[in-house]
């Protein structure tokens, strides 16, 4: 497990697929942010779902991803169901 399953709700799983989309470090996450990893994953992984973008969101925001603001999951829903 590298540097990325450090944060919150990043599994190895999630790991992997961040690392397999280009992103191998948390900086690179931040930069990105969670729905551009999203899209990244999503490019080599269509099955990626909405549970593991709020996860990226969660982990970008340093807690779980239950506990993101009602706003924002419905954000990441709404750009979730657009794709």
């Amino acid at each position: 497990m590298g540097e990325l399953s450090k944060l919150p709700n990043i599994s190895a799983v999630i790991e992997a697929k961040l690392m397999e989309a280009g992103i191998s470090t948390q900086q690179e996450l931040f930069d990105a942010g969670s729905k551009e990893a999203f899209m990244r994953i999503r490019l080599k992984d269509t099955t990626a779902c909405l549970n593991m973008l709020c996860a990226i969101e969660g982990a970008i925001q340093g807690i779980r991803w239950h506990d993101l603001p009602d706003i924002v999951k419905s954000d990441l829903r709404s750009f979730h169901k657009g794709l």
